[in-house]
């Protein structure tokens, strides 16, 4: 998955990088697009269209500038250059988007990429079934018939397994492809095309073929060799069944597959049609069940597959042999009978021996000459033992002599004499005839001299003619591979075939091309090779050349290497290549110190961080990569816990195994010191504890000594510290002396501290008296007759007092308590009344009299802003001024008010006191 994601993002990188857009010279932009560069340009703004490099922007603000005024020609500059950014962004847009689309569906059809191994094998699963299901419904599910079919379906699903032999690259599932109806290997459609093309040509030989292109030259297949006519070159692209030009991509489909039934006739031909869905590969046999009988048919017709529907019923065939005699021993079988394996005597031909030899060859000879006498009586026949009559004898009638020019009729018993004449007969040269008389046996070489052409025709020689004349040029024609020379010497042009071997490096760089050296491109190698496993378990077959790019098959098998720890076992893992993964199971080796089990994961294969590397000896030196070693690490501290104690015995907590021991809780050591007031406060220590001690909270030895002064609560009232360090038990009485005030905080008194902490409230009270008069003020404003007492004053006043009338005139002395209860009370009486009214009288004349004055000084005021107003004399002109003098009253009001309210005051008090 990481490697197809890398593809992806390198991908879109690609695409990105293949629509840009980069700034050119003038205002315009050169775009790189996906299909190449572009023409560099702009639009206009008046939507002419593309104007080359920056003229665009000129002409369009130079047209501006002559239909409109200066202040228009900026905004039309500013709106046509924003048209021309749009429209080029809208063009990078539709670029990237169309090369990412691309990108997207050939990584997406790639038969090499990498999916999830569970998701894949899931999905591959139901496409297989949707597959084969329409023939499984007529085998009631058996699939054993499917294996060779499951498996060309398999390896088109298989990442590297559906290769092109002719360019040895892996088949995707969005190229058009070609299938060849003998091996059922794929090709690609281009590379088949032209695999035909260069075959055609080869055969057909255009330099000395005149009728090239009218003959209908045949083409193999690369694999099988099956021949194909011109006419079946593929030119288009079809699914397996051949129904669908350029079957559509579908993911839920074997790839190149259209999803109908096939349909194919089957082979051998049975009437019936393939029922799967569009596959690759052979079809199965046919699952249809026919009614059939056996071979010799003797048994009963009984259902069976239409691919399995000839069948031996076991039984003695019963066929008469080709002997005549006997009859067919052989179970049922298909097909004529065999010979008779039968052994007789039987006598040969000619009748004089006689062997024991098969019945079904009855005719036999015998290696001896017939010997039988001719009817000529002289001669015997001397032919090897024959059928039918020996003949006449070969020397009986009219003979030729031996130059064939005379014949004689002689007894058989005598030879034919010469004629005397010329013998005349060609001799073996073909020109010349033999000199001599007649004559037996065969005519002499011929001796003649005569000017030869050598083989070649390039030399002439004079020598006898029965010697051939070779020359030693060596010919220098191309043979037939048109690589080698033909390099023979004297050779007459009827150059042989190259004999060398090809040897050129076949396209899987595997091997050579074993054949005679050729024209043209080699066959693909025919060998496969299996990418297996680690293990070898699991393996695929690919082409030879594929084995270096195809990715070893998933093996389901359990690594079966040994462990490289001290594990007897290692963890279940699946077959892989490479190092097995590091060990996790636990260490479980004793350790030393305690005896637990080390329960870390096993750490004999640590990756560790090498150190003490060169280092860098300046900034101008690159720092190396940090370099990780394999080491065995020591097993870490043990982890077991353990219950332990603290040293001041707090608490028991669980310690590690390797840090067990005497240790400190970090408490405070709470153990009560000897003064039974104070707790130690050291940090949790050893304490030793006394075997007379029962009380472990006791302090120790080791515990904190008590300095600090006694610390216990005083007894109410008493400021004082105890006088004795920190001890157990009660406080002694405090004997100081108390300074204290006493009731009227007046007098200070000393009194035993003790005495004020154990009195009670009485005592107290007396305690703190100074036998002086109250100095406090009874609300009444008198004294308090009481004697130095805690508390509120008693409201007891018997004083005499003065109170007066409501107008203050009439006076009595009464009791002060009598007065302050409301209990008298004074009116006033008819002579205060009328000391009222009269009083009353002046107040209301004062402020009538004060009224007016107020009145008569807004009115001067009023004239004088009238005559302000009126503005008739000039401002040089003096203004008459209205002088208003003011009254006595006016002048002094404000002192007299306050004289006026002190005589009545000081009036009225006479009138109350005279009259008392």
């Amino acid at each position: 998955m990481e490697a197809s994601w890398r593809q992806v993002a390198s991908g879109r990188g690609r695409a990105r990088g293949r629509a840009t857009a980069a700034p050119s010279s003038g205002n315009g932009v050169h775009l790189r697009g996906v299909g190449g560069g572009r023409e560099k340009g702009s639009v206009g703004a008046a939507g002419l269209g593309p104007i080359p490099g920056g003229a665009a922007t000129s002409a369009a603000a130079g047209s501006s500038a002559r239909r409109s005024p200066a202040g228009s020609e900026a905004p039309q500059t500013s709106v046509a250059s924003e048209l021309m950014s749009q429209k080029k962004f809208e063009e990078i847009k539709k670029a990237n988007q169309a090369a990412a689309k691309k990108l997207v569906e050939e990584h997406f059809n790639s038969s090499s990429e990498e999916e999830g191994d569970e998701d894949f094998e899931g999905k591959r699963g139901k496409i297989v079934a949707n597959t084969f299901i329409t023939y499984t419904t007529q085998t009631d599910g058996d699939v054993r018939e499917l294996e060779r079919t499951k498996q060309y379906v398999n390896e088109a699903f298989q990442a590297g397994a559906m290769t092109c032999l002719i360019c040895i690259a892996s088949v995707k599932r969005n190229q058009a492809v070609w299938s060849c109806s003998g091996c059922f290997c794929i090709f690609h459609m281009p590379c088949i095309q032209k695999w035909a093309k260069d075959s055609q040509f080869l055969v057909s030989s255009p330099l000395t073929d005149d009728d090239f292109g009218k003959r209908d030259y045949p083409w193999p297949c690369p694999k099988c060799r099956f021949e194909y006519k011109r006419s079946d070159t593929p030119s288009r692209y079809y699914c397996y069944c051949g129904k669908v030009e350029d079957p559509p991509l579908d993911p839920w489909l074997v790839p190149h597959s259209c999803g109908q039934v096939c349909e194919r006739d089957f082979k051998p031909p049975c009437g019936h049609k393939c029922l799967l869905l569009c596959h690759p590969g052979p079809c199965p046999p046919c699952p249809k069940m026919v009614t059939t009988t056996c071979y010799c048919k003797k048994a009963k017709p009984i259902p069976r597959r239409c691919s399995a529907k000839e069948w031996s019923c076991h039984l003695p065939c019963g066929r008469k042999l080709l002997c005549g005699q006997h009859k067919c021993e052989n179970p049922c079988h298909a097909g004529s009978c065999p010979p008779c394996p039968r052994v007789s005597r039987q006598k040969c031909v000619c009748g004089k021996q006689v062997a024991e030899r098969s019945c079904a060859s009855p005719l036999w000879h015998c290696d001896q000459v017939c010997g039988k006498t001719l009817p000529c009586g002289n001669h015997t026949c001397e032919q090897v033992c024959h059928v039918g009559a020996c003949g006449e004898c070969p020397r009986s009638g009219k003979r030729f002599c031996p130059c064939q020019k005379s014949k004689f009729s002689l007894p058989c018993t005598e030879d034919v004499p010469t004629c005397g004449d010329s013998c005349d007969k060609v001799l073996e040269c073909g020109i010349h005839r033999c000199s001599q008389r007649c004559h037996r046996g065969p005519c002499e070489t011929c001796r003649q001299e005569v000017e030869k052409h050598c083989r070649c025709g390039k030399h002439t020689k004079r020598m006898p003619c029965h010697k051939p004349y070779l020359c030693e040029t060596k010919c220098v024609k191309m043979r037939d591979c048109q690589k080698h020379q033909c390099r023979r010497k004297c050779c007459p042009g009827n150059c042989p075939p190259c004999d060398q071997n090809c040897g050129r490096t076949l396209g899987c760089r595997n091997h050579k091309c074993p054949s005679v050296c050729h024209r043209g491109s080699c066959y693909p190698c025919p060998e496969t090779v299996d990418v297996k496993c680690n293990c070898g378990n699991t393996k695929v077959t690919v082409p030879c050349g594929r084995e270096r790019t195809t990715r070893p098959p998933k093996c389901k098998e359990q690594c079966s290497r040994p462990p490289t720890c001290h594990h007897t076992s290692q963890e279940k893992h699946r077959c892989h290549f490479g190092c097995c993964p590091p060990c996790h199971q636990p260490c479980r080796k004793v350790l030393e110190k305690c005896g637990h089990l080390c329960p870390a994961p096993c750490h004999d294969q640590a990756l560790v961080k090498q150190t003490g590397r060169h280092q860098p000896s300046g900034p101008w030196e690159q720092p190396s990569e940090p370099a990780f070693i394999q080491t065995a690490l020591p097993c870490p501290p043990c982890q077991v816990p353990i219950p332990m104690e603290c040293l001041g015995k707090h608490e028991v907590s669980p310690l590690p195994c390797h840090t067990v021991g005497p240790y400190s809780c970090r408490r405070v050591c709470g153990r009560t010191l000897d003064c039974q007031n104070h707790t130690c406060m050291k940090e949790c220590h050893k304490v030793t504890e006394i075997d007379s001690c029962t009380d472990k909270n006791k302090a120790g030895p080791e515990c904190l000594q008590c300095e600090e002064g006694c610390s216990k609560s005083r007894p109410p009232g008493c400021p004082h510290p105890c006088v004795l360090p920190c001890h157990p038990g009660e406080c002694p009485p405090c004997v100081q002396m108390l300074r204290v005030k006493c009731h009227c905080k007046i007098t200070s008194l000393y009194v035993e501290c003790r005495k004020i902490t154990t009195a009670d409230v009485n005592e107290k009270n007396l305690l703190s008296c100074c036998k002086n008069q109250c100095p406090k003020e009874l609300p009444c404003g008198h004294r308090c007759k009481e004697m130095c007492h805690p508390g509120e004053c008693p409201f007891n006043c018997n004083q005499k007092v003065k109170l007066r009338c409501p107008c203050k005139r009439i006076k009595k002395e009464l009791q002060c308590n009598k007065v302050r209860e409301n209990q008298i009370s004074i009116e006033c009486d008819i002579t205060c009344k009328e000391m009222k009214r009269k009083a009353s009288e002046i107040k209301e004349a004062e402020a009538k009299a004060a009224l007016e004055e107020e009145k008569r000084r807004q009115q001067a005021e009023l004239e004088a802003f009238e005559n302000r107003l009126k503005g008739r004399r000039k401002k040089n002109r003096k203004r008459d001024e209205v002088a208003v003098e003011l009254t006595l009253w006016q002048k002094y009001k404000y002192h007299l008010f306050p004289v006026c309210a002190v005589l009545v005051l000081v009036f009225a008090w006479y009138i109350v006191h005279g009259v008392d």
